[in-house]
């Protein structure tokens, strides 16, 4: 209904980020962590253990805490992403393609493209692969920004769309990988990318007309 609030809003608690540092040679990297606020109160990617504290306080000043979370939804099981699960022991788990509420586990035939719907026509999960085998995504629709995708690490950064060495670098299947990102940039006007701030979705990628890959992926796949 014309002048309503939105049912959703997607607040991202965290950017994520991922680098090189020069001076210990070491890799760094934390993923973003992002809310979605409404009906169903849906925490994305609750970071790493030793983000614990910042995550509590981040949903304390929205008002809300562990308790308050309804779902939980960690877009693949690499360490940065899980490291808060048992904070959340009243929430429903989504942990990649799998589903879980304490010891009950719920199957659900996200390999043949069928979404996990939270609530119909607002929130659902679908499924991602490439980055890992069992990579999920949360769309939001309905938002102040349109139709949100949080996306974990099918997109590394919105720099990537410009050089795919970012993402296939550390892609599983980099073949799949790049099906997943062309099927989330056409349904996406934002998306919250697994080491980077939300970026809004050019038009030309939107509706498919550029799409840059690097010409060596099929090979990286095989």
């Amino acid at each position: 209904m014309e002048g309503m609030p939105p049912k959703y809003r997607v607040i991202v608690l965290k950017d994520g980020y991922s680098y090189q540092d020069n001076t210990t040679g070491l890799y760094k990297a934390d993923c973003s962590i992002t809310l979605v606020k409404g009906p169903h109160n849906v925490i994305v990617d609750p970071g790493n253990a030793w983000d614990k504290e910042f995550v509590l306080n981040a949903l304390q000043q929205h008002c809300l805490t562990p308790s308050d979370i309804n779902y939980l939804v960690a877009t693949h099981g690499h360490g940065d992403h899980v490291g808060n699960l048992n904070l959340f022991t009243k929430a429903t788990h989504i942990i990649g393609t799998e589903i879980n509420k304490e010891d009950a586990y719920t199957f659900h035939h996200f390999k043949r493209g069928i979404p996990y719907e939270i609530d119909d026509n607002h929130l659902e999960v679908i499924s991602t692969p490439g980055h890992t085998g069992i990579d999920v995504s949360l769309v939001v629709r309905g938002t102040d920004q349109g139709t949100v995708v949080i996306a974990g690490d099918l997109f590394e950064r919105a720099e990537d769309l410009d050089n795919p060495v970012l993402w296939q670098e550390g892609s599983e299947n980099p073949r799949l990988q790049e099906q997943s990102r062309i099927d989330v940039l056409e349904i996406a006007d934002y998306i919250v990318p697994g080491h980077g701030p939300m970026f809004k979705v050019p038009e030309d990628y939107k509706h498919g007309i550029q799409v840059v890959m690097n010409p060596q992926s099929d090979d990286d796949a095989a």
